[in-house]
Order: structure tokens, then sequence, then C-alpha cells
């Protein structure tokens, strides 16, 4: 299934949070296909204006957002920006993620501290942002990138596990608030298994390549999230490897 056929997104803007690699560059390539002005968040500037010239060369749309989510300020001014030029979100993607895999008896408070503002503050920041302008519009749609680990956990995953089931958790109550606030907006939650991504190879680099799916089939998961119907909502949807060992 190639998503960005299914859906045609001209004249709709989204950001994309670690938009410039892995899963977050697959979600920008498949919006971008769709017609969608797509603005890549990422601290990896070089990397992020590379895929911003790529998807031009193909005529699409597409320009680099520099923000570090951990960063409120930060965060904020992206949307002021965007309400400056009055340019309105319609689609929040929230991809960026880290991960320090070490045991509780090593790991340290910046560590901890890095991995939950990165995974579930950040997030959140950008939600608050792109939420009460999409109830002020009637409607919009949000996306957050959760994980296996919001539903189970393993040894050496103690703060990425917090985060994503922290994360999972308050993309649920947006999800009942939407419904009583503005039926136009939608919220989802995609529970992602182990993908074959720098986020997985850079630490893990003998990692069995056969238990890991290609992130274009996740990037996919999150278009058909998108081309639900309005009646209808997608609050949470499971896309794994069918060799997943870390589900359920």
């Amino acid at each position: 299934m190639d998503g960005s056929t299914q859906l045609d997104l001209h004249g709709k803007r989204a950001l994309v949070t670690g938009g410039a690699r892995g899963l977050g560059a697959a979600i920008c390539r498949r919006l971008a296909a769709a017609g969608a002005s797509v603005l890549v968040a990422d601290v990896r500037q070089d990397l992020a204006e590379d895929l911003c010239e790529a998807l031009a060369a193909r005529g699409e749309q597409a320009r680099y957002v520099p923000v570090d989510v951990r960063e409120p300020a930060q965060v904020a001014e992206v949307f002021r920006d965007l309400d400056t030029a009055g340019d309105a979100l319609h689609i929040l993607v929230n991809c960026a993620a880290v991960d320090v895999s070490k045991s509780a008896e090593h790991l340290t408070a910046d560590e901890v501290t890095r991995v939950v503002t990165t995974n579930l503050l950040g997030p959140m920041y950008l939600c608050l942002e792109a939420y009460r302008r999409m109830v002020a519009r009637g409607g919009g749609h949000i996306v957050n990138i959760l994980s296996t680990a919001a539903c189970r956990t393993w040894t050496e995953a103690g703060p990425y596990s917090a985060s994503k089931s922290g994360l999972r958790a308050f993309t649920h109550t947006l999800f009942k608030e939407a419904q009583r606030d503005c039926l136009g907006i939608g919220i989802t939650g995609v529970i992602a298994g182990g993908m074959e991504t720098a986020f997985i190879m850079e630490r893990f680099p003998d990692t069995d390549v056969s238990l890991l799916q290609n992130p274009d089939i996740v990037a996919d998961t999150v278009m058909y999230a998108l081309s639900v119907p309005g009646g209808s909502g997608v609050p949470e949807v499971v896309i794994v490897p069918r060799r997943e060992t870390s589900w359920p």
C-alpha cells in the first residue's frame, strides 16, 4: 500500500517533528506526495534541508523549520510565525524521539530528563499549541507516534517506556476532549513496532533486520488514519512486524 495515493492533501499544511530521517522522513515524503505543504521540524538542519531539497526536486512543497521540541518557547514561536503569515496548520505529526538504553542502576538524571522531555513533554507542547488553534478553526488532525513500549516494557527501557506510555495516555485524553470540543479534529496514536531505521540500527547494529519493518509501512498507516472520513475516527492503531517480539 502506498498511502500517498489514497489521499489528496493539496491546500493542507503539515508539520512533522523528527522529520529529517527515519520514520519522520518517510512520513514527510508521503505527505508531500499527497500534495501537502510539509514543515520538516528537526534539530538536524543538514539532513532536514537535504530532504526538503529532494522533495522540491520532485515538485513537492517542503521547508525546514528549526525547533527543539524540548523548548516550549521555540515550539510557541513556530506557531506564532504561522499565525503571523496567516498559515493554518492542518496536520501535526509528533515523531521526534530519543532513547537511552541503560538500566536504572546506571542512568543519570540528565539522561532521564532528555528522554522524557523529548518524547513526552515535547509532543505535549506541540499538541497544546496545535489543538487550541484547531478548535478555533473547526478541524485538523494530530498524530502521535507511540511504540510497543507504551503497552509493555523490557529491561533498559525505563525512561523510554515511561515517556511513550505517558504520551499514549495524553493522546487518549486528547481524543476524548476533541469529542467534546470539536468533532472536526482527529486524534490518532500510532503504536509502531520495530523499524529498520537509524533509531535502532545505530544503537544495535547487530539487530536481525528480518524482525523489523520498513518505516514506509508505518508512514502508510499514518496516511490511512488521515484518510478516514470525518464521521469516523482512528483513536489508535497498531502496526508491527509479524515477528515482533515486544507485542503484546
